[in-house]
């Protein structure tokens, strides 16, 4: 493969990789809170900080690692303390974070076009030190989302039944928060600022099409960000396209293709549970697409009292029964 004798692909190839399997994990916990815009939003606030790199002369990406956390923090706690609604929140995110980074690539003398590689993603412009900050983050991150799945998992299904489990929910929260933020930010080189976001979303998306359980389709999500990102990079390179758009519409091709695939998978679970003898005697039984969408309750019954389209769950049971 001839690309791969290039120096700059091999380490985009790493990068996206990297992003690939760290987007889709934390994209999970994300979706399940029903905040799959906040990928946008984080990308926008991150174009301030390339901004202000592009002003003082430092390195982008941790810049904007500190701008994009610092942001998404602020909006975070206003939100916990009732100060500020979710989506006037994210509107903050996204206007004035966009509008302070254009304003400073202005400043700087460097003009608004600069940050078209930082807002679709350049192969060309991953150095070494870019690579090394994305692994390492990549290992926090996985490691969190990996460890932590029960506590991020109950707090995202259901805050008030986590913090009767005494969870420390605006930590959790928070580290929801910051984990996007990181993963939007070191991202911008290969998938861009702008397109982050789907890889946050779509993977997780496809991958509830075709499993159930929360802990399936988290693996499988990341296995589908893995691949979509390998494909979209060499795609990129050989097409001569921009690598997050590359990535990105591969994604959906996925999705697209997952669509049906899950409605056949849901088909023939309803088939085989209409066959249980169990089922056929209490008449009726669980939708095998529950996954992300109906919930038992922390008793395990389907009807004891828990909010409508959240999970109630025993900490230490957020695997496969939610």
């Amino acid at each position: 493969m001839s690309f791969l004798a290039l120096a700059f692909m091999q380490r985009a190839l790493v990068a996206a990789l990297l992003s690939g399997v760290m987007s889709p994990a934390v994209g999970t916990y994300i979706v399940q809170r029903r905040l799959s815009l906040l990928g946008d939003g984080l990308g926008h606030v991150a174009i301030a900080g390339v901004g202000l790199a592009l002003i003082t002369g430092w390195a982008p990406t941790p810049i904007a690692i500190a701008v994009c956390v610092a942001g998404a923090v602020a909006i975070e706690l206003a939100r916990q303390s009732g100060r500020a609604p979710a989506d006037v929140g994210l509107a903050i995110l996204f206007y004035g974070g966009l509008a302070t980074g254009v304003l400073m690539a202005g400043i700087s003398g460097r003009g608004s076009g600069v940050l078209s590689q930082y807002l679709f993603g350049s192969l060309t412009t991953v150095s070494t030190s870019d690579v090394v900050v994305v692994a390492v983050m990549a290992v926090v991150i996985v490691t969190l989302c990996l460890g932590l799945a029960p506590q991020l998992f109950a707090v995202c299904a259901d805050e008030d039944h986590a913090r009767s489990q005494g969870l420390p929910v605006r930590a959790l929260e928070l580290c929801i928060v910051v984990m996007a933020s990181v993963t939007v930010a070191v991202s911008m080189r290969t998938v861009g600022l702008l397109l982050v976001s789907a890889m946050m979303v779509v993977p997780v998306a496809a991958a509830n099409n075709l499993v159930t359980g929360f802990h399936r389709a988290l693996l499988t999500s990341m296995g589908m960000g893995l691949v979509v990102s390998a494909v979209g990079v060499i795609g990129s390179y050989y097409w001569n396209t921009a690598s997050g758009a590359t990535i990105v519409v591969s994604a959906i091709v996925v999705f697209m293709v997952s669509a049906p695939i899950g409605s056949w998978l849901t088909r023939r679970r309803s088939l085989r549970a209409s066959d249980d003898p169990i089922v056929r005697t209490t008449g009726g039984g669980p939708d095998p697409r529950c996954a992300m969408t109906r919930h038992d309750t922390a008793d395990g019954g389907a009807d004891g009292g828990g909010v409508p389209g959240r999970t109630r769950t025993r900490i230490g049971d957020a695997g496969d029964e939610h």
